[in-house]
C-alpha cells in the first residue's frame, strides 16, 4: 500500500498530469486526421520526453497512444472516414447514425465504449499480466493463422445481399495488399514491371481511398443532383448514452473488451483485427442483425470497445516480456528503455513503483480522453454545418496531404485517387467495400503467419491442425462459411420458387 501511495504522488503530480493531458490531446488530434496516425504523434513526442522525468515522459507517450486510438472515431462517425485503421469498423454504423442526425449520441457512445474497453483491459492487465502473457506466447504462427482465418471468414456475414459479391470484394482486398516486393523472397508481385509500385500499397492509403474518395464523389453528385442530405444539426451539446442504453449493451461491451484484450496480447495482431472481430461478433449475437450497417448503435459500441481494449492487451507482452505487438508499442518500448526501464519479468521486481505509475497514467489518460472528447463534441459536430460539397473539397485536400505524409511519396497520392475511383465504381455495381477492408487488414498477417508456420514445420501442412487452438479456429471458420453458403443457397432457391409460383398464377389473356 505504501508503494502504491508513493507511486500515486509521483503519477498524479502536476507535471505528470499535464504531460498525460498534453499527450492525450495530441493523440486525439493526430488520430482524427486521416493519414496522421497516433503512431506518427508518438514518434514526434519521443524526443520531447528525453528531458522529462520518468513519470511525465511515460505519461506523455501513454496519453498519445490512448488518445490516438480514441480520436480515430471522430472522423469515422462524422465524415465516414476512419482517422486510424482501427476505426474502420466504426464507420459501418457510425456514419449512418450521423446521416440520421444522431452524431452527438454516436460520438458520446463511442467515448463511453472506448473508456470502458480501456479500463477493462487495464484491470485484466493488472490481475493477470503473467498468465495472459504466457498464454499469448503459446500462440505460434499456426494458431495466429487460424485466428486470422476465422476473422476473415466474417466476410460472409459482411457481404450484405450477395455472398458472391462479398467474396469478390474480399479477394480484391487481398490482391491489393500483395502489390509490391515480397518481404521474404524479394520477388515483385503485381508491379507490372514499374519501379514505383514496388513500394506497395500502404494500408492507410487504401483506407483513405476506400472511405474518403467515394464520400467526396457522393457529396458532389448529391449537390448537383439534389440527392440525400444529412439532417440539420440542431443539438450540438455532448450527448451521452443513458444508463438504460449502457446496461443494454453492457455484456456486449464486456465481451468485446475481453476479446480486444486477448487480441492485443497476441503480437502482430492489433486494433483493426480486434475491431472487425468484435463487429462481426456483435452482428451475429444481435437479435436485429439486419440493422447493422444502417445505423445500429451496437455497431459503434463493439469496435470502439475492442480497439481500445487492445491498448491494455498490448501492454501485457510489452511489460512482462519486452515484446511490442505493433509500431506504437515499439515506440513506447523505446521510451521505456530511454528512461532506464527494461521490460521483462525483472521489471516487476526491480521497478514496482514505475509499474504502478504506468497503471495510474493509463487511468488518467482515459479520464483525459473522456473529458476532451465530451468537451469537444459540441465543436466536432459543427463540421456538419458546412455544406457537403464544400466540406468535400477540404476532405480531399486533407486526405491528399495525409497520404503524402505517410511515406513522402507522390505515388501514395495517386494511389488514393485511383483506388478511390475504383471503389466508387464497385459501389455503383453493388459490390460492398467492407469485405475489401477486411481483406486489406487481415491479408498481410495471414500470409506472414502461414509462411512462417510452413517454414518452421518444414512444409508440413498438418501444423495447422496440430494444436487445439489452431484446429478450433479453422473449424469455426469452415462452419461459418458453410452456414452462410447454405443460407444463401436456400434464399436463392426460395426466391426462384416464389417467382415460379407467381408466373404460374398468371393466366394468359384470351
Amino acid at each position: 500500500m505504501d508503494l502504491l501511495l508513493t507511486a500515486a504522488q509521483v503519477a498524479l503530480a502536476p507535471a505528470a498530469l499535464l504531460a498525460v493531458l498534453a499527450g492525450t490531446l495530441l493523440g486525439v488530434i493526430f488520430g482524427a486526421i486521416p493519414g496522421l496516425t497516433f503512431t506518427v504523434a508518438m514518434a514526434l513526442v519521443v524526443p520531447m520526453s528525453f528531458s522529462l522525468e520518468t513519470a511525465p515522459a511515460i505519461g506523455l507517450l501513454l496519453g498519445t497512444y490512448i488518445g490516438g486510438m480514441t480520436g480515430g472515431s471522430v472522423p469515422a462517425i462524422l465524415l465516414g472516414i476512419p482517422g486510424t485503421p482501427s476505426a474502420a469498423a466504426t464507420v459501418l454504423d457510425g456514419y449512418p447514425l450521423t446521416r440520421r442526425g444522431k452524431a452527438s449520441l454516436a460520438l458520446g457512445t463511442a467515448v463511453v465504449a472506448s473508456a470502458f474497453g480501456g479500463i477493462v483491459s487495464l484491470i485484466v492487465m493488472v490481475v493477470s499480466v503473467d498468465m495472459v502473457a504466457k498464454l499469448a506466447l503459446r500462440f505460434g504462427p499456426a494458431e495466429t493463422f487460424g485466428l486470422l482465418v476465422f476473422g476473415l471468414s466474417t466476410i460472409c456475414g459482411l457481404a450484405q445481399k450477395s455472398l458472391v459479391k462479398g467474396l469478390i470484394a474480399g479477394v480484391l482486398g487481398l490482391m491489393v495488399m500483395t502489390i509490391g516486393i515480397d518481404e521474404m523472397e524479394g520477388v515483385q508481385r503485381l508491379t507490372f514491371g514499374t519501379v514505383v509500385m514496388q513500394q506497395g500499397i500502404s494500408l492507410l492509403v487504401a483506407m483513405i481511398a476506400l472511405f474518403a474518395v467515394p464520400h467526396v464523389i457522393d457529396a458532389f453528385v448529391d449537390h448537383y443532383t439534389g440527392g440525400r442530405r444529412i439532417e440539420a444539426v440542431a443539438d450540438v451539446r455532448a450527448e451521452l448514452p443513458t444508463i438504460r442504453d449502457i446496461l443494454r449493451d453492457f455484456w456486449l461491451m464486456l465481451r468485446c473488451a475481453l476479446l480486444g484484450t486477448g487480441i492485443g496480447a497476441i503480437p502482430g495482431t492489433g486494433g483493426p483485427i480486434a475491431a472487425f472481430l468484435a463487429y462481426a461478433h456483435a452482428q451475429k449475437s444481435s437479435k436485429r442483425p439486419e440493422r447493422f450497417g444502417k445505423g445500429e448503435m451496437a455497431g459503434v459500441v463493439a469496435p470502439e470497445t475492442a480497439n481500445n481494449a487492445v491498448t491494455g492487451g498490448a501492454m501485457i507482452p510489452l511489460l512482462s516480456l519486452g515484446i511490442p505487438g505493433d509500431p506504437a508499442t515499439a515506440i513506447l518500448l523505446s521510451g521505456l528503455l530511454i528512461h532506464g526501464l527494461i521490460p521483462g519479468p525483472m521489471l516487476f521486481i526491480q521497478n514496482p513503483g514505475e509499474i504502478y505509475q504506468i497503471y495510474l497514467a493509463i487511468i488518467v489518460a482515459y479520464v483525459s480522453v473522456v473529458a476532451i472528447q465530451l468537451l469537444g463534441i459540441r465543436f466536432f459536430v459543427q463540421v456538419l454545418r458546412v455544406p457537403a460539397h464544400l466540406l468535400a473539397v477540404g476532405i480531399i485536400i486533407m486526405c491528399a496531404y495525409g497520404a503524402f505524409a505517410i511515406r513522402n511519396s507522390v505515388f501514395d497520392v495517386i494511389s488514393v485517387a485511383v483506388l478511390g475511383a475504383m471503389a466508387y465504381g464497385l459501389m455503383r455495381v453493388g459490390i460492398p467495400l467492407t469485405p475489401i477492408i477486411l481483406g486489406l487488414v487481415l491479408g498481410p498477417a495471414i500470409e506472414r503467419e502461414f509462411r512462417t508456420a510452413m517454414i518452421l514445420s518444414e512444409g508440413d501442412p498438418s501444423v495447422f491442425v496440430g494444436s487445439l487452438p489452431a484446429a478450433v479456429f479453422l473449424g469455426l471458420a469452415v462452419l461459418i462459411v458453410g452456414t452462410q453458403v447454405v443460407r444463401a443457397t436456400r434464399a436463392t432457391l426460395s426466391a426462384r420458387r416464389t417467382e415460379d409460383k407467381a408466373s404460374a398464377s398468371v393466366t394468359p389473356s384470351e
